[in-house]
């Protein structure tokens, strides 16, 4: 699907990577509870549920444009890569970068590449292989990582070994991290650090140590680009449930619900770095939880 909207003056697209059946809700979602989940089974087909009883899931990368800026939040899981810890990302042969020039952006034209945590999905297309070595992407971009992440993540540091994701993470941070650090086009975001003009980086910590959400206001309209915080709508109706890729689960919850409650009350565009359907979705409060209201694919509901 065609994705566009705007958050004031910026132009916001996206560009699909891979999408398909990824696993169970009974082995994504540890909180999970069968009774619940048959209750909203049929809302979810077949955009986020296929009807095998799957999770579908869209690996997709954002771009978001205004006055000759062009963004890219999260790069997805990159080709070529081994990933002996989660081989379902490993190896992949995706026509990303094709897809990319077709919605007009070259490697060269990216100004800026933001991950909102240093998962194996969200750092990918960071870099590609040339002549054998993993160099930058995008070669005229500074790239943006979550200080926390890039100090938790990294092998050689004292807390990756901690790790309850340290497996899935093998190799992750060496090829799609690593050359971007040594190329000396990184910066470190702390929390509530602008990055662009009307765009921020948020502390949402929980799902990783460092994970952050990139939340773009302009011209009364806002829009939170929350990366692994919500992974699937279920999570919106049942924010009590995680992802199995939690790191810190009461923390998880917690930052889930905040966020919530933020964009519910600002009515801001949720993003997440996961979506089928519409691939975004407005919240509202219901009772002690909340609500999805998917969008047109362009305009807010009214």
């Amino acid at each position: 699907m065609d994705v566009k909207f705007d958050v004031g003056s910026w132009q916001v697209s996206r560009v699909e990577e891979w999408s398909g059946g990824f696993t169970t809700p009974e082995q994504l979602f540890p909180e999970y509870d069968a009774a619940y989940f048959a209750t909203v089974r049929d809302v979810l087909r077949p955009d986020h549920l296929t009807h095998d009883g799957i999770i579908e899931a869209v690996f997709q990368v954002w771009v978001a444009r205004r006055n000759g800026l062009t963004v890219l939040i999260d790069t997805g899981a990159g080709n070529d890569k081994e990933r002996p810890g989660l081989p379902s990302v490993g190896g992949m042969t995706t026509p990303f970068l094709a897809r990319l020039d077709e919605a007009g952006v070259a490697r060269e034209d990216v100004d800026l590449v933001v991950c909102t945590h240093l998962h194996v999905d969200h750092v990918g297309w960071n870099t590609m292989r040339i002549d054998g070595r993993w160099v930058p992407t995008f070669p005229n971009a500074r790239y943006v990582f979550p200080a926390i992440d890039r100090d938790v993540w990294d092998p050689a540091g004292p807390h990756f070994a901690t790790m309850r994701g340290a497996g899935v993470a093998q190799g992750v941070f060496e090829d799609s991290v690593q050359p971007i650090l040594d190329a000396g086009i990184a910066t470190l975001a702390a929390d509530g650090e602008e990055i662009a003009p009307g765009m921020r980086m948020h502390h949402a910590p929980g799902h990783t140590p460092g994970h952050m959400i990139v939340d773009i206001a302009d011209g009364g309209e806002r829009a939170l680009f929350t990366g692994d915080v919500i992974h699937h709508p279920v999570q919106v109706l049942r924010p009590d449930w995680n992802s199995c890729f939690c790191e810190d689960a009461a923390l998880a919850i917690a930052t889930r619900r905040r966020v919530l409650t933020d964009a519910a009350d600002t009515r801001a565009r949720v993003v997440p770095a996961h979506f089928g359907g519409a691939h975004s979705t407005f919240v509202e409060r219901a009772g002690d939880g909340f609500a999805c209201i998917m969008p047109s694919v362009d305009r807010a509901p009214s």
